[in-house]
Parts: C-alpha cells; structure tokens; sequence
C-alpha cells in the first residue's frame, strides 16, 4: 500500500501459512485473536497508508482526530477478518458463516436475459467470496473476474494449494487491449463478468467524479465497457456485518449507451451510500484524493 495505488497489496506468504494453521487447528477465533497484533503493527508501520486512511475519516467522513485513529485500527483489524473468513469458507467452512442474499435475484434475472452481464463492485467489504453466494444459481461456473497480473503469485499459488479450487475464471487486463475481445467472448457465453471500479492506478486511464464531497480518479475501463457492451449492469457488494454473518447486496444501474461517466456517477452514489453504512469496510488503503499533492 502507498501513496498511489500500483497494484500490489502487502503480505506474505509466511504470514498466510500461521493464520491457516491457526484456522486449521485452533479455530477462527485464534486466527481473529492474532488480529489483534497484526492491526496495532499495520497502523505503527505501514504510514502511507495510514495516513491515507486518517486522511478518509477524518477530512471526507469528518470524524473526530480520536475517532479516526482509533477507526484506523479498527479498519484494519476488519480488513484482516475477512481475509481469514476467505480463506475458512474457501477451505470448506463455509457452513459457520450465514449469509443474507439482498438482490440475487437481479442476477438470476439477467442470466435469464441470455447475454450475459457485469457486476461493478468496489473494495467493499468481502467480495472475493460472491461466488460462495452465487453457488445457488443454475450454473455457477459463469463468473470471469477482470483483474491486474501483479498481486504475489506466490501467495496465490499457496492459497490455492490449501484451498478449495475457485470457480471464478480470470480475465487478465492487459495493454493491448485483448481483454476486451475475452470480455466479449464471456458475455456472449451468458457469462457474468466481474469488475472493481475504485481503484485507479497511476498513469492509466480515468474519468473524475465526486466522492464523498471530493472530486478523485477512478479507472475509466469499468465504465466505459459497462456502457458500450448493451448488456445488464449491476452494483454488488458483499458486506461482514457480525463475526460470522455476511450480507449481499445486488443492485440494477441504469445504463445510458456510451454515457460512461453517467454510469460513473451512479457508481459513486452507490458506493458512497455502502461507504457511509459500513465505513469500516473500505478497504483502500492509498492516497484516494491525492490530498498529498494538492
């Protein structure tokens, strides 16, 4: 994490095999008890994006100074949770969790439609774990996933040697563009394709918009396929809400054809309306505002 987003989220492989073991062999509840170490050690060592973070509760959701160090911790150690819930329902524990599903029916509507769909979310809350939501539907093998090709592939690669394997496909953003060409070819497969859009990164792309009282950078990509492509859009999420309960939320954009910045503003509406229901729960930890430069 750092002063602008380039990609890459911090850990390592290490740190990932002693919460699995402690998942494993001691319960969730050891696993959540390290939190408590780990999130002190995050809000002391990692100062970008702590004040980056300080920066989010104090200047845009005006929190008191106190509230929003103590906000810091508190975001971080839930940061933390849902990387361990992750990694208990993809290891088969998904029956300690319960869930509420807010709005699965708009996705089963659109795989009716037979041309597929994309779902906008955000580094909302826990949304790497939507396809344990979506197991209900006729056929769960239909989510692509548009991603970078930087995270730790070492990490990844331990992650998916003591999980189980994830249905989701991977669609990989690339500079010449032949993602797009994949996107197509998923849609057209009555495919759902997945895209993050409030993460720009540096030199790439974008659209400005308000958010939260502040115009900022976000990714242009998301918007501009989603309003090109005539097929259903969605904003999904999906939030903790206590320490073993999950909430989906599904909601319909209106999408005007080739109008990427009006899908843009409806976006940041309804991220914004998640942000201040769950302020805890926006997990990106980067100079958002680029307030250190301005």
């Amino acid at each position: 994490m750092a002063a602008e987003w380039k990609g890459k989220s911090r850990g390592t492989v290490l740190g990932y095999k002693i919460f699995i073991f402690c998942i494993k062999k001691l319960g969730l509840r050891s696993a959540y008890f390290i939190l408590y170490f780990v999130a002190a050690y995050f809000c002391l060592f990692a100062m970008d994006s702590t004040k980056a973070t300080y920066y989010y509760f104090h200047k845009r959701l005006k929190y008191s100074k106190l509230k929003s160090i103590l906000s810091i911790y508190r975001s971080y150690f839930v940061f933390g949770q849902t990387i361990i819930d992750k990694v208990a329902i993809s290891s088969g524990l998904k029956s300690k969790f319960t869930y509420d599903y807010d709005g699965v029916e708009r996705i089963k509507e659109i795989l009716k439609q037979k041309k597929g769909g994309i779902l906008i979310s955000g580094h909302m809350g826990n949304f790497e774990i939507a396809e344990h939501f979506f197991g209900e539907l006729e056929d769960n093998e239909c989510i692509s996933l548009l991603t970078t090709n930087v995270e730790h592939t070492a990490i990844k690669d331990y992650l998916d040697s003591v999980t189980n394997k994830s249905n989701i496909k991977i669609i990989l953003i690339k500079e010449d563009l032949s993602h797009i060409f994949e996107i197509n070819a998923a849609l057209a497969r009555n495919e759902i394709v997945c895209i993050t859009g409030d993460r720009y990164i540096k030199d790439s792309k974008y659209l400005e918009q308000e958010l939260l009282g502040k115009e900022t950078k976000f990714p242009a990509g998301p918007f501009l396929i989603s309003s090109r492509l005539r097929v259903p859009v969605l904003f999904v999420y999906v939030l903790k809400e206590t320490r073993k309960h999950y909430h989906l939320y599904a909601r319909t954009a209106e999408v005007k054809h080739r109008d990427a910045k009006a899908l843009l503003k409806e976006y940041t509406q309804s991220l914004e309306w998640m942000i201040k229901k769950y302020p805890l729960q926006w997990f990106n930890y980067f100079d958002f505002w680029d307030a250190n430069n301005k």
